[in-house]
């Protein structure tokens, strides 16, 4: 299997630099795996907003979590 093949993990995937390095990484035809708590920091709405426009991507999968559970 080639590492282009496995899927990278990226944690806070909906916030600002989660969100550009996971489009970036998928404009480059990796697959992602996107991992965020959506807490209300900052505006969820926002945050939401750019997981719509993630899970367009045929290489994107999303789990919302919190990783220090």
């Amino acid at each position: 299997m080639n590492y282009t093949d496995k899927p990278i993990l990226i944690t806070g995937s909906a916030g600002f630099i989660g969100f550009h390095l996971s489009r970036k990484l998928m404009d480059s035809g990796l697959k992602v795996v996107g991992v965020d708590s959506l807490n209300d920091y900052y505006d969820v709405t926002l945050k939401k907003d750019r997981l719509d426009i993630l899970k367009s991507y045929e290489g994107y999968s999303f789990e919302e979590l919190n990783i220090s559970d």
